[in-house]
């Protein structure tokens, strides 16, 4: 629990006991404003808004409807901008309110729409005082949310030293907080689906406290899951190079992080070729802590971009079964990370049945 007397989660965790609880009230037949309104608060960039993209997708999985997500920044708007413009009736005695584009949702039973109000807490008090409706009654004004709607907000902690006002305590009690948090396991398989890098993944296994260090003081380059995918994008226009794209690197990470992935990745000039392991060919097995996390991150990025290549992939099993358990057991949890049809076909190989035979045990 945390000071602030709400629940602590990661990403995959507060998405994962969300989507339960929305699957089963359709499942149900219910409709979705049974449960609360949710608010996610946590630092920038620990992936709150990925969290409720992700969200979407499972829901969209596990339940069969199209899940429509409209992304609201409040910050943006004024109070009036919650109810409309207003226009007179046909017979011009009265004024009606023409309702906001962001509030025309399909309430069609196929459908689970999600309103995400993001940045909730960095707009002023007179807008989250107007939100109140949104989150208790589904209401905007004279508009009504169609019963298929979910209502999730997100926002900084004031004490995070962004732009975030305190939360009316009326606003407050319409709302279940939770509290997300950064990790790097959930916040690994999501970039191995991402496209991540792989120098960054391999830096980042290698020294997982470099993922967050988010502080509120004056700085303004520092490493969060938000920065270092900017990182990885910078990286990946410049084909990897990471001594091309150091100086916008170190300005999404901060100069102190940049050089450290900088120095980390010559490790890659001494690595085996994937190429020869996915083809079956003899090669030697680092044994330096660095240079296995490096070239695992190698291996999954190459099995990633030839998940069809089943043979390739099973010569990099029995590849990995030259290494130590606990950094062979890091490459089959990231192959797993690809999905769960490609599980399925990878538990088909006669490799990883040797492998799971040797060394299964270590697997979470």
């Amino acid at each position: 629990m945390s000071k602030s007397n709400m629940p602590v989660l990661t990403v995959n965790k507060a998405v994962t006991q969300l989507k339960n609880a929305y699957c089963a009230v359709i499942r149900k037949n219910l409709a979705l404003n049974f449960l609360p309104s949710i608010m996610l608060w946590g630092p920038p960039g620990v992936g709150k808004s990925q969290g409720v993209r992700q969200l979407a997708s499972e829901i969209q999985f596990e339940t069969g409807k199209t899940v429509c997500l409209t992304d609201v920044r409040l910050l943006l708007f004024n109070p009036i901008d919650l109810r409309g413009i207003p226009t007179a009736n046909a017979d011009k005695t009265l004024a009606v309110w023409l309702r906001p584009k962001i509030f025309q949702m399909d309430g069609s039973e196929g459908i689970v729409n999600i309103l995400f109000l993001d940045e909730l807490s960095a707009a002023p008090q007179s807008v989250q005082a107007a939100a109140y409706q949104i989150t208790l009654d589904r209401t905007v004004g004279e508009h009504r949310l169609p019963e298929n709607c979910i209502v999730i907000a997100a926002g900084n902690r004031v004490t995070d030293k962004s732009v975030a006002y305190n939360m009316p305590k009326a606003l407050a009690n319409r709302l279940c907080h939770i509290e997300i948090q950064s990790d790097f396991e959930s916040w690994k398989v999501w970039a191995i689906k991402k496209g991540i890098h792989e120098k960054i993944t391999g830096y980042l296994t290698f020294r997982q406290t470099a993922l967050d260090q988010f502080e509120a003081d004056d700085s303004l380059a520092f490493p969060t899951p938000r920065s270092w995918e900017m990182a990885s994008n910078v990286l990946n226009a410049a084909s990897g190079n990471i001594e091309a794209a150091y100086p916008m690197i170190a300005g999404c990470v901060g100069l102190g992080t940049a050089i450290e992935l900088r120095t980390w990745a010559k490790i890659y000039d001494g690595l085996p070729m994937v190429e020869d392991i996915f083809a079956g060919k003899e090669a030697v097995v680092p044994m330096q802590p660095d240079m296995l996390y490096a070239l695992i991150s190698s291996m999954t990025a190459y099995a990633n971009k030839n998940k069809d290549d089943l043979t390739g992939i099973g010569y990099s099993i029995r590849y990995a079964l030259q290494m130590p358990p606990d950094f062979s057991t890091i490459l089959i949890n990231d192959y797993f990370a690809f999905g769960e049809a490609f599980k399925k076909k990878l538990m088909k190989l006669p490799e990883l049945a040797d492998w799971l035979k040797r060394s299964g045990k270590h697997l979470l």
